[in-house]
């Protein structure tokens, strides 16, 4: 037996496990962790792919969070806010609040063309998120094609999650520096104006994780706009804690990019330009399946699991007891193209072999009356005998049990006809979400 080959650990990581003499499909991911890991390691190019054609629709938003960021850098060195800090004979007026009110009357402006950038985000939003989700989904895709199918498909979901979440944005930033005005000045609705700052804030941050719900929800379901965030809201609440779990480890990079400075804020930007979108939406779409998975596909009769390997064989994770209408659809055209062909000729009923040394009279070259009459006598007498092997046979069990089985084929067809005149077809619903009750 010869020697296994030893690999280094870069080699192992890439080739993974389907080159491996151990390999089985009992290997592959079975939960929604591995999946991810899998997805990360197999699939890091189209990642990297994916990620660049968000990145393109994300830089209008990126220039104008550069450029307001230069703008600030730039007016607090040149705006006269340090007046009366040093001994001066002038008189020098009153510039409490100077600096807030400037910033109020800009923020005005710059929080609402964030909207229109939001809305060019929204184009790569919704063709990322939908190769990603069809990764989790392990389908076969191709990057430029799936990305314009999902433009089609769910861009107008995508839009309404990120306008709500930049009118919020841009009201609550509106609060905020009014606040600091009021403050800055002195007033007496100084402490309404700080709580209207938290409550803001506040108020941004769940509107984050709605939005996020909102894309995973708007790409796995057809739904109104109501619907989309009714439903949205259903699930922030019914799965807050383990959303806000997700939502932070989601955001890793976006937070090294803002919040980390110096090496770690490097680290987060080259992360972003890399593969931050899709590592983001990766990490979000998956723990959505696994959410969708446990209190929605359940209960409209959807195949849970997908993407996973079930170890046992017949079964599917958590599916319901009770077969899907595209199931019943298929097994009712299965029993009518059964129950249309007939019964088998070869299996309902005996038939005798031709091993036995019955033969036909054949007739010779010049033949007369008597022949015919041999011939006709000995077709009539092959003819009684399959008739004799066939009543003596009957009642064998094979023939019996398929006889049975084909009977309750028509008749199971036929129930299934009768009450599906009666019943009306409904329109559909969109898919309910969590409630008390499903928990």
């Amino acid at each position: 037996m010869s020697e296994r080959e030893h690999k280094g650990l870069v080699a192992r990581w890439l080739e993974g496990k389907e080159r491996d003499e151990d390999y089985a499909r009992s290997t592959l991911p079975t939960n929604r962790w591995s999946l991810f890991w899998d997805i990360l390691k197999g699939r890091f190019g189209r990642l990297m792919l994916v990620n660049l054609l968000m990145l393109l629709t994300f830089l209008p938003l990126i220039a104008l969070i550069v450029f307001r960021y230069l703008w600030s850098v730039s007016q607090s060195v040149m705006g006269p806010f340090s007046a009366g800090l040093t001994v001066n004979p002038m008189w020098i007026p009153n510039i409490d609040g100077t600096a807030e009110y400037m910033v109020f009357q800009y923020d005005l402006i710059f929080f609402a063309l964030i909207l229109p950038c939001l809305a060019v985000a929204a184009v790569g939003v919704s063709g990322g998120a939908y190769i990603i989700r069809n990764l989790i989904w392990t389908e076969g895709i191709f990057v430029a094609n799936d990305f314009v199918r999902g433009i089609r498909r769910n861009y107008w979901n995508v839009l309404e999650a990120l306008l709500i979440f930049g009118v919020v944005l841009w009201v609550a930033r509106t609060m905020g520096n009014l606040a600091d005005f009021y403050v800055a000045i002195g007033s007496d609705l100084q402490g309404w104006m700080i709580a209207s700052k938290v409550i803001g804030y506040f108020i941004v941050a769940l509107a984050i994780l709605i939005c996020l719900w909102m894309v995973s929800l708007g790409i796995n379901y057809t739904q109104g706009p109501w619907a989309l965030f009714r439903n949205a809201l259903v699930m922030t609440f019914g799965t807050f804690p383990q959303t806000i779990f997700f939502a932070a480890l989601a955001a890793i990079p976006v937070l090294l990019a803002l919040l980390g400075g110096g090496f770690l804020a490097a680290l987060g930007i080259i992360i972003l330009l890399l593969f931050g979108f899709s590592y983001a939406f990766l990490v979000w779409m998956d723990y959505s399946q696994w959410a969708f998975d446990r209190f929605v596909n359940p209960n409209i009769g959807v195949a849970v699991g997908r993407g996973l390997y079930n170890k046992e064989k017949g079964k599917q994770q958590g599916k319901s007891a009770e077969p899907s209408e595209d199931e019943s659809a298929a097994m009712r055209e299965y029993r009518r193209m059964i129950v249309a062909q007939g019964k088998s000729t070869l299996v309902s009923r005996p038939i005798k072999p031709i091993d036995d040394d019955v033969e036909l009279y054949q007739l010779p070259e010049s033949f007369s009356r008597e022949d015919l009459q041999k011939l006709r006598e000995s077709k009539q007498f092959m003819e009684d005998d399959v008739k004799a092997y066939e009543e003596a046979h009957k009642n064998d069990p094979e023939f019996v049990e398929y006889n049975k089985q084909f009977e309750e084929r028509e008749r199971a067809l036929e129930s299934e006809e009768k009450g599906g005149k009666n019943k009306k077809k409904k329109p559909p619903k969109p898919p309910k979400m969590l409630t008390k009750k499903d928990r």
